[in-house]
């Protein structure tokens, strides 16, 4: 039995409000369960300067923890003068996973940042932001669109969930309960099409086996796809 007594294949409660911001281009509040992430996208008419003058857009992603997102207050990164490590590893792969997903030539040369900011975290803060700022994405291209800016649609759905081994069994979308205890643990990130953008897997205290990966694989695919059926749901 799993703590929150759902079953191995089930999800965490999935909402997304969109516009929750006045002056971003794309914003949404994503909860799973009890992690609620706020993400925002910002439209600039300019690239990094390793893409200028290619004709290719760049996404790329900032992503940050309030001090009361967990039990106890956590200190703000910029008080410290930098960020930690894994602050910089999560942003990173958040970026690359929304570029996946986008023709960098149908966007045109011009940026967009995400940016994810945890309001309260309950485990999976960093599939929550991947699925949520592709929605704050989404919003922003659409935009674009609306006025002319770009002619042909350059996104494909991505979507993010985590699954591990919990009391030696399978299970999907891993709340903080699981996560603190799960001797396998895994962030699945796929596109809509169920291409493969990035798998992060690892052995905390148990090893697992070729048969209990395809397991969890076969529990993210399904889990990726009712997440991307909210996104395209909360951005109609």
């Amino acid at each position: 039995m799993r703590p929150s007594g759902r079953d191995l294949s089930d999800m965490r409660s999935v909402s997304i409000e969109t516009g929750v911001t006045k002056h971003a281009e794309g914003s949404c509040l994503i909860k799973m369960g009890d992690t609620h992430v706020l993400c925002t996208a910002t439209l600039e008419d300019r690239v990094p300067p390793f893409v200028k003058g290619s004709g290719l857009g760049w996404v790329t992603a900032e992503y940050g923890m309030l001090p009361r997102s967990t039990g106890s207050r956590m200190r703000r990164e910029a008080t410290a003068g930098k960020q930690g490590g894994r602050t910089v590893e999560i942003q990173r792969l958040i970026g690359r996973s929304l570029r996946a997903g986008v023709d960098r030539v149908a966007l045109g040369e011009r940026q967009i940042t995400i940016d994810c900011d945890v309001i309260q975290a309950d485990g999976g803060t960093r599939c929550a932001s991947i699925t949520g700022g592709w929605v704050a994405l989404r919003l922003a291209v659409n935009k674009l669109m609306k006025t002319g800016a770009i002619s042909t649609d350059p996104l494909t759905p991505v979507a993010a969930v985590s699954c591990g081994i919990y009391a030696g069994q399978p299970v999907l979308d891993l709340d903080y309960a699981e996560d603190s205890e799960a001797g396998v643990d895994g962030n699945f990130i796929l596109r809509g099409d169920g291409q493969l953008i990035e798998v992060q897997m690892s052995a905390e205290g148990a090893t697992f086996s070729r048969d209990q990966m395809n397991k969890l694989m076969d529990l993210a695919e399904a889990g990726v796809s009712q997440l991307v059926q909210a996104q395209l749901a909360a951005c109609k």
